[in-house]
C-alpha cells in the first residue's frame, strides 16, 4: 500500500484510537489465542462468558484472517471516541455499503455472509446489536486497561511528530512501515497506490488487539493507518512495578509509583487507571510531585499531560 503524501497531508497528521476496532479485532484473538499469546489472561477470562451471545453472524463477518468489513471498525472521528458513539456509527451504514463490503469478506460460513447481504439492513441491526451484547459482557470492564496503554502510546507518538517530524515519526512506527519523505509504504498482501490522500491528512490508530499487524483503510472512509502498540506486553499485568523501598520510604508508596509510571508522560485519569487509585488521590500526588520539582504538567488539549523533570528521572532512576 503505497501513499503519495503532500505536504497538507503531513501537515494533516493525527491519533485517534478506537474502542471499536479493539473490540473487533478481539474476535480474531479469541478465533486464534495462539497468534497472541500476550492476551491469555484476557481469554481465559471471557470464554466461558460468550456461550449465550449468539456471535456466529459476526464470527463469520470477521475471518481469523484476511478482510473484515470496514463499515464494522469506522475510522474515529475525534481523538478520543467512546464506544456508543462508534457503534451508533455502524448502525448508520448505508444498507447497499454494508452488503458490499460483507460480499468482500472469505468467510468459513459463507451461508451465514448471503443470509446478511439479503438484507443488510436488518443485518447492520443484528450485528449491531451484538457487537453491544459482546462488549458488555467481555470488554467494557477491560478498557480502561486498555485505553491506558493506547493513550500512552499516542502521547509517545505525538512528541515524536513535534520532535523529529513525519520522518521520525515512521522510523519507529512499525518495521512495515517506511517513508521516502514523500510517500508512505505500508506493507501488506495485496499492491495499491494513492495519489494523495484527498486533503484530509492521515489519521495513525493504534492497536492493541491486531497486535502486532497493520492495518490500511482508504477511500471512501478518512485515510487511516492502524499500527501496533507499543508495550503490549505489560498489558495485563496486575499492577504497576513496585517501588524500590528506598523510594517508597522517602517519599511515600503511592507517590513513588506514581514517579516511575511517568517514565511515559500521562493524564490524571490514565494514572488513576493503572494504579487503582482515584483521580483526586491521583491529583494530590501529582501536586506534591510538581511542587516538589519531580513533575511538571503541561495541556495538550483539553486534558493535563504530565512528566517527570530530570530531578525526577534522577531520583527514579538512580546511577549505580
Amino acid at each position: 500500500m503505497t501513499w503519495v503524501m503532500k505536504p497538507e497531508d503531513v501537515a494533516r497528521i493525527r491519533f485517534a484510537f478506537s474502542p471499536m476496532w479493539e473490540l473487533v479485532a478481539s474476535l480474531r484473538t479469541l478465533r486464534d489465542p495462539a497468534r497472541q499469546s500476550v492476551h491469555l489472561p484476557w481469554v481465559k477470562a471471557v470464554r466461558p462468558r460468550l456461550a449465550d451471545l449468539g456471535l456466529a453472524e459476526l464470527f463469520a463477518l470477521v475471518p481469523p484472517t484476511g478482510y473484515l468489513p470496514d463499515f464494522l471498525t469506522p475510522p474515529p472521528e475525534t481523538p478520543l471516541p467512546d464506544f456508543a458513539e462508534e457503534l451508533e456509527r455502524v448502525r448508520r451504514t448505508p444498507p447497499a455499503q454494508a452488503a458490499d463490503e460483507a460480499g468482500r469478506v472469505v468467510s468459513e460460513d459463507p451461508a451465514a455472509v448471503e443470509r446478511f447481504r439479503s438484507d443488510p439492513a436488518a443485518g447492520v441491526a443484528r450485528v449491531a446489536g451484538a457487537l453491544l451484547a459482546y462488549w458488555e459482557a467481555c470488554f467494557a470492564e477491560f478498557w480502561p486497561r486498555v485505553y491506558a496503554l493506547l493513550e500512552r502510546d499516542v502521547l509517545r507518538k505525538s512528541r515524536q511528530l513535534a520532535r523529529g517530524g513525519a520522518r521520525e515519526l515512521f522510523a519507529g512506527l512499525d518495521p512495515s512501515v517506511s517513508w521516502t519523505g514523500e510517500r508512505l509504504v505500508v506493507e501488506r498482501p495485496w499492491i495499491c497506490s494513492v495519489d494523495g490522500l484527498h486533503g484530509d491528512g492521515l489519521l495513525l490508530v493504534p492497536t492493541a488487539f491486531y497486535w502486532p499487524s497493520t492495518a490500511v483503510l482508504s477511500a471512501p472512509y478518512q485515510s487511516t493507518l492502524i499500527y501496533p502498540v507499543q508495550g503490549v506486553g505489560t498489558l495485563w499485568e496486575e499492577g504497576p512495578p513496585p517501588a524500590p523501598g528506598a523510594l517508597a520510604a522517602l517519599i511515600g508508596r503511592s507517590r513513588a509509583q506514581i514517579l516511575l509510571a511517568l517514565a511515559e508522560p500521562s493524564t490524571t485519569s490514565s494514572l488513576a487507571r493503572r494504579m487503582a487509585l482515584t483521580p483526586g488521590a491521583v491529583s494530590q500526588h501529582l501536586g506534591v510531585l510538581r511542587g516538589s520539582g519531580l513533575a511538571v504538567g503541561m495541556r495538550v488539549g483539553k486534558d493535563v499531560v504530565y512528566r517527570r523533570t530530570p530531578t525526577g528521572d534522577a531520583l527514579a532512576c538512580p546511577t549505580s
